[in-house]
């Protein structure tokens, strides 16, 4: 749940690029069949009328294809269909010839097409294929629908012409394909910095009062609880003072494998400031709330935290709040500061509120 925000921005953006796809698409099948009719119309108005029908009814699977799309909104289906369709068509032109035999040169479209609707893996197969189609049309004339002949410079043209197109094509679509993979990691590393404290790895504060309202947001929906963990480092500026701020830099990052390891894979940790630290912890009672406080403080209470050799003393106190005590974030980050300072007057490391159970006053107890 800790990379979900990124997980979900990347799928966001794929997403939006499908999108963007699947309407060019749309127009490419839109410009296909006016082109068809057109050039169809041309040939029966000089007496091909064989050929007129033949790009006239080429048209229909492209309706289709566009319908199915409009009703189904699969784009893999529309991509399949779209691409069938044209390699269909370019194999009637390439052994039909077309009109005076200038049908193989709309082959010119398809390899650019093919690589921004396939992976270049896929595309260069599929080209191949249709390589091997025309290279048989053109050696064997006599095969079966095969209803034209080509000369030898016409063959030796078209080939040369379409390898250079095609490897062309190849090599804009992977310097696309890896521009764009650049910019969606540069784009993912950005985010992540944007939303991450530089130092511990945790999350930051401006990302957890993103977290917090969005928490906020599904318990005024639904009644999900949920509880928060303010924590703040003891006597943390004379670490800083008596070892330098290299050991209370290496302090932080200390901690904040301690409390990845001590919270759920749904909680969120975050550097609130300095050496606080806040908890969101989701779906969560005040005394769950309190066991892990507690838990985090007795793991921290018992880790030895060295500096060149030497023990640092190192312990946490923590106030902790439910959504339940309060009416907004606010007031519930208010109400934890308060428990916070409470669990410091009473003498630090420890966890506040103290939970009265089984008739005796429990600070530092393991509610369940």
């Amino acid at each position: 749940m800790k990379d979900q925000s990124t997980s979900s921005s990347h799928r966001g953006v794929e997403e939006t690029e499908d999108i963007r796809i699947a309407r060019i698409l749309t127009w490419l099948s839109l410009m296909a069949i006016l082109f068809l009719a057109g050039i169809g119309a041309k040939a029966w108005l000089f007496g091909h009328v064989g050929h007129a029908f033949v790009l006239w009814a080429f048209a229909i699977p492209l309706t289709l294809n566009m319908l199915w799309f409009a009703h189904t909104g699969n784009r893999t289906m529309q991509k399949g269909g779209l691409i069938a369709t044209v390699g269909v068509l370019f194999a009637y032109l390439i052994a039909s010839g077309g009109e005076n035999n200038t049908g193989p040169l709309w082959f010119y479209v398809f390899p650019p097409l093919l690589f921004y609707l396939t992976s270049l893996r896929t595309g260069t197969a599929i080209l191949l294929f249709c390589y091997l189609i025309a290279a048989a049309v053109f050696l064997f004339p006599d095969l079966p629908l095969v209803s034209t002949e080509y000369t030898l410079d016409f063959k030796i043209r078209f080939f040369a012409t379409l390898t250079f197109e095609s490897i062309f094509c190849f090599v804009l679509e992977a310097s696309r394909l890896k521009a764009r993979n650049e910019l969606m990691t540069l784009a993912r590393t950005h985010e992540h910095a944007a939303r991450t404290d530089e130092l511990t790895g945790l999350a930051n504060r401006r990302e957890m009062q993103h977290r917090l309202d969005t928490e906020f947001s599904r318990y005024q929906r639904s009644g999900h609880h949920f509880s928060i963990a303010l924590i703040d480092l003891d006597l943390f500026k004379s670490i800083n003072d008596e070892y330098g701020h290299h050991a209370g830099d290496e302090v932080l990052k200390t901690f904040s494998e301690l409390t990845r390891r001590i919270i759920r894979q749904s909680d969120i940790a975050a550097r609130w400031g300095g050496e606080e630290f806040l908890l969101l912890l989701p779906d969560t009672s005040l005394l769950q709330a309190l066991s892990l406080a507690e838990r985090l403080r007795a793991e921290v209470s018992n880790h030895a935290f060295l500096f060149r050799g030497q023990r640092l003393p190192i312990s946490i106190s923590a106030g902790v709040c439910s959504i339940a005590k309060a009416g907004s974030v606010d007031a519930l980050l208010k109400q934890a500061d308060v428990h916070l300072y409470a669990a410091k007057e009473a003498g630090r490391n420890q966890v506040a509120p103290r939970v009265r159970m089984g008739g005796r006053d429990d600070a530092n107890s393991s509610p369940t």
